[in-house]
């Protein structure tokens, strides 16, 4: 129901077209390229123990794929995200032997990532890193799963080279 005048025509009432859910990575990076890249499954949150988890599989992933360069002090960088900061995450790093880099006080709440990884990724995922001929295509680009999108998004983080993400950690 809606107010109009007697003479208007009614509203247009659209349909909303079913789209993938929203999808948590969690993505970890260094000089050389993506490390680890996670997806929080479906109805959970991130929490101190599901990041916990991440950062064991981290280091196991770093002695594997970064052996030559694994050193004793790893320096990590993460944004102030209740789960990032808990007591328990910080006792976890500390026992992996990862040192933390506070954020400075009164600094955004902003990591490399938000403002050199995603932007790119998310206009990949929109249609809007592509011709213009590929652009009308995917204009409104939809996903219709979960697997659709991380397929998407995994395609353009490892298509990158590592000069990119070297740029995105300089300042």
């Amino acid at each position: 129901m809606a107010w109009r005048h007697s003479g208007s025509l009614r509203p247009k009432i659209f349909r909303v077209q079913k789209s993938a859910e929203k999808v948590l990575a969690s993505i970890v990076c260094d000089q050389d390229g993506i490390l680890l890249i996670d997806y929080l499954p479906n109805g959970q949150t991130m929490n101190t123990e599901y990041y916990s988890s991440l950062l064991v599989q981290l280091k196991d992933i770093l002695k594997e794929k970064r052996c030559g360069k694994f050193t004793k002090m790893i320096l990590f960088l993460h944004d102030n995200a209740p789960a990032h900061q808990a007591l328990a995450t910080q006792k976890k790093l500390a026992y992996l032997g990862f040192q933390y880099l506070d954020h400075p006080p009164y600094s955004p709440d902003l990591a490399p990532s938000d403002y050199h990884l995603f932007p790119g990724l998310k206009k990949q995922l929109k249609g809007r890193h592509f011709s213009s001929e590929m652009k009308k295509q995917l204009k409104g680009r939809h996903f219709s799963s979960d697997a659709e999108v991380i397929a998407a998004a995994e395609t353009r983080l490892n298509g990158q080279h590592f000069e990119f993400f070297l740029s995105g950690l300089q300042i």
